[in-house]
């Protein structure tokens, strides 16, 4: 099969369309569990979403690796170098973004000392960077091979190295140690309440190993073809993934804030079921239309309208005005558009407030998803 299947399409942008849905809730207080990430142990569906992107990662390179391939080394270390590059520094630019901000009446610089290094595009970038070239090398067999060695290594870093009698909780987890000591606490996630990041450099190996099942499933739907044994053959590879990893759970808990191997099995095997359905309905039943036109247009420009998803609440923030006077401090409560829209139009929709929060995301994804529209239909596409 030389062209790339739909329903690959409409799973990428389905993923960035959860993505944006998930990062863009009215209130932080107020949202659906579906729809908020396992505290810790555990897995939500919200959980599914950035493991999902970076099998979509996976999932793309094995339709550019042959070509790779074919152009020789030089040609594959400046494609991949590039734009690893390019993708990390455009998350180190959305993390310092956009430079000032308000402290009381003044706007300030953001000092460099204070920004969080890494993030989601920064683990995507070093996950297809090294993805890439385990795969370039090892070929399919090896990086499978090499895949399972980092899983295990990883559970056993994690057993061994961990402080105290569980070494998987957030205190004892022996990543924040080394993420601390290469990039200092200040360049650290704080969202835990306490020094953590979830996308640091100690839990980045297991997730290269996502990229890799995503291009091993790439590949095989390639190799096999519009068949129901490639179909059989993915729904089959999906439960195994979803058994082996819920087994393992048992003794490696699932979880997506250090990223264990437990939980890469997991979500892969779901993954590959996802993807699997969404063959069967879209290019086997030809169950496709507007439902699948709309997620599809997420994924043809996805870096640029998740960064835009990022980049805009941030500039639009620095618009602010006096919203009213506090009765106590007497002091000002300012406002900017996106509060404003969310507390005058959202919220009052429904006493249950993570009604309104709901409301705000999905108008969110409806504004986002008229610019990819817009972009699709003038056949514009931004990529790295």
């Amino acid at each position: 099969m030389n062209q790339r299947y739909y329903s690959l399409d409409v799973f990428r942008g389905a993923t960035v369309a959860l993505m944006i849905l998930v990062n863009n809730p009215g209130s932080w207080a107020h949202i659906f569990g579906p729809l908020e990430h396992a505290p810790w142990h555990g897995c939500t569906p919200t959980d599914l979403v950035f493991p999902f992107f970076l099998f979509a990662v996976g999932n793309a390179m094995s339709f550019v690796m042959p070509r790779f391939e074919a152009a020789g080394p030089a040609i594959f270390w400046g494609k991949v170098v590039k734009r690893t590059l390019l993708i990390f520094a455009i998350g180190l630019f959305l993390n310092w973004s956009p430079f000032v901000k308000w402290n009381g009446e003044n706007l300030v610089g953001k000092a460099w000392e204070n920004i969080r290094i890494f993030g989601v595009l920064q683990r995507i970038a070093l996950c297809y960077f090294f993805a890439s070239v385990i795969i370039y090398y090892a070929k399919a067999r090896g990086a499978f091979v090499i895949g399972g060695v980092i899983l295990i290594a990883y559970w056993a870093i994690c057993l061994f190295l961990g402080n105290g009698f569980d070494p998987y909780t957030l205190s004892n987890w022996f990543g924040t140690a080394v993420d601390t000591k290469i990039l200092g606490i200040t360049h650290l996630y704080k969202g835990e309440g306490v020094p953590f990041d979830p996308e640091g450099l100690a839990s980045a190996a297991p997730a290269i190993v996502q990229v890799i099942f995503g291009f091993l499933v790439g590949q095989y739907i390639q190799q096999k073809g519009k068949s129901f044994e490639m179909l059989a053959g993915l729904m089959m590879a999906g439960i195994v993934l979803v058994c082996t990893g819920y087994f393992w759970d048992m003794v490696f808990p699932i979880n997506k804030k250090i990223w264990t191997s437990s939980y890469v099995l997991y979500t892969s095997g779901l993954a590959t079921l996802s993807l699997a359905t969404l063959i069967y309905l879209i290019e086997f039943k030809s169950i496709q239309g507007k439902w699948s036109t709309f997620f599809d247009v997420f994924g043809k420009n996805p870096l640029f309208i998740f960064v835009l998803s990022g980049f805009l609440p941030r500039i639009l923030a620095l618009l602010r005005w006096v919203d009213h006077i506090d009765p106590v401090t007497s002091k000002k409560v300012y406002t900017s558009s996106l509060p404003w829209f969310y507390e005058h139009i959202c919220k009052p929709v429904a006493t249950d407030l993570r009604i309104g929060s709901l409301l705000y995301a999905l108008i969110t994804i409806a504004f986002y998803w008229s610019i990819v529209y817009g972009l699709d239909k003038k056949k514009i596409y931004i990529k790295v």
